[in-house]
Parts: C-alpha cells; sequence; structure tokens
C-alpha cells in the first residue's frame, strides 16, 4: 500500500516569495501540497493554485504554533509522512524527495536537510550566520543529542508521522510556539532512537530587500537555543 504524503510550506507576510515557494513544486508530484497562512496580512495567499490545501491563522501566532496546526492536520488525515519547507523561496521542492527517499526505502524515520554536507548547497548568508548555523548550534546540539549533526537549525526536513502519535514527544506544549519547535523535534527523535539520516539540501537566502529573515536578534536566538538547554539539563520533556 502507498505511504500518504503531505508536504507543508509556512508563510507569513511573504509576498511574492510564497507565490514562487508554490510555484516551484511540480505538477506531477508523489505528495499533496499544503500552504499554512500563519495570519498574513499582505494578501500573498489571497489565490493560489489547484490542487494546493490552504490552513489559515486567524493571526499570526509563530512558526511553531502553525507547525502544529499542520501536525494535527497531518494526524487527522491519517498521513504517514510529513516533509516541512520554509515559505520565503530558500528551500528547493524539487529536493523533497530526496528528503523522501530514505523514509519510503524503510531506512530512516527523520530525514533532516543538510545545507552543509559534502553535496548541499547554501547561500546569502552573512557571516556570523555561517558561523552560528555551522559550528556553533550544531555543536551544542550534537552534545545535547548525544549523535553528530551538521545542521540543526534546518527546517527543511521530513519524518513519520508516527513520531507525533509518541507520547514522549509533548510538542504541544506551549513553550514550543516559536521557533523552539524544529529543534526540539529532532532532539527528542534522536533522543528516543529513531533512525535518523541528513540528507544535502540547497538553502538560498532571499535578498535582503525582499525580507531576509524574521527571526529577531536575541529573543528568536534563544528560542532555537532553548530546546538544547533544556533538553540538555532535563528541564523539559
Amino acid at each position: 500500500m502507498a505511504e500518504k504524503i503531505l508536504a507543508a510550506a509556512f508563510a507569513y507576510n511573504e509576498g511574492e516569495k510564497i507565490r514562487r515557494t508554490l510555484a516551484r513544486h511540480p505538477a506531477a508530484r508523489m505528495y499533496d501540497l499544503l500552504v499554512m497562512d500563519d495570519g498574513s496580512t499582505d494578501g500573498s495567499l489571497d489565490q493560489v493554485g489547484p490542487g494546493i490545501i490552504v490552513l489559515r491563522n486567524a493571526r499570526n501566532q509563530g512558526i511553531g504554533a502553525s507547525m502544529k496546526a499542520v501536525f494535527a492536520f497531518a494526524l487527522e488525515g491519517g498521513y504517514d509522512i510529513l516533509a516541512i519547507q520554509a515559505g520565503n523561496d530558500k528551500d528547493e521542492p524539487l529536493e523533497i524527495p530526496r528528503l523522501l527517499a530514505p523514509i519510503l526505502a524503510g531506512d530512516a524515520d527523520f530525514v533532516q536537510g543538510s545545507r552543509f554536507l559534502a553535496d548541499g548547497r547554501f547561500g546569502n548568508m552573512p557571516g556570523y550566520r555561517v558561523v552560528a548555523t555551522r559550528a556553533i548550534h550544531p555543536l551544542l546540539f550534537s552534545l545535547a543529542a548525544r549523535k553528530r549533526v551538521t545542521d540543526s537549525t534546518n527546517g527543511f526536513r521530513a519524518f513519520r508521522t508516527a513520531l507525533l502519535r509518541d507520547a514522549r514527544i509533548d510538542w504541544r506544549q506551549p513553550w514550543l510556539d516559536r521557533y523552539e519547535l524544529e529543534p526540539y523535534l529532532l532532539m527528542k527523535a534522536i533522543r528516543l532512537g529513531y533512525r535518523h539520516v541528513e540528507a544535502p539540501v540547497t538553502k538560498l537566502y532571499p535578498a535582503h530587500e525582499t525580507g531576509y529573515t524574521k527571526m529577531r536578534p536575541l529573543v528568536d536566538w534563544w528560542s532555537i537555543l532553548r530546546p538544547i538547554v533544556y533538553l540538555g539539563l532535563g528541564l523539559r520533556a
């Protein structure tokens, strides 16, 4: 029996970037395509192409809260595998099969995209961000997870929805509503012994004048570090 697969992109006032993201998905695809609108007010998702599922938050709630809505949708819809990508045109939709392949082959439960593997690629990142995402965060994450990872902040990934049914992975916790959920889910999957591999992917950030990132200095940097601290010190489950 064929696996039921959902691919989800997330957007908040991404303008033309989310439209380009959705347009780059092939017309003939092995997955259902969904876009999660986190309370956009720019009209960017007022009209989407045929065959694209749209979920909406009435107001902006954060990427983690949006992912929780998609997780619930995937479980209710009976999907076996969920692929996640950004909606600001920095991930390559044509690489989704690369993330899905190890899962479909029965070799992995969680495939993390890595721009830093030999066949990966990244661009338009300032030096401080390269250091943070290539060295600092992966080092701290690997120590806490007790397994080396090369790209712990990359949200481009695919995993079996069985993880979301595991009571030991409490992804509904309120403190996971912003950038915490992505590293939390990855670390829990690794520490609980789910089969985890990395796959090379592309991560090309948009031009600064079009909206480079919505991450806020300090407060959102702490957001992606918090799961490492909390789980590493046993402060949260």
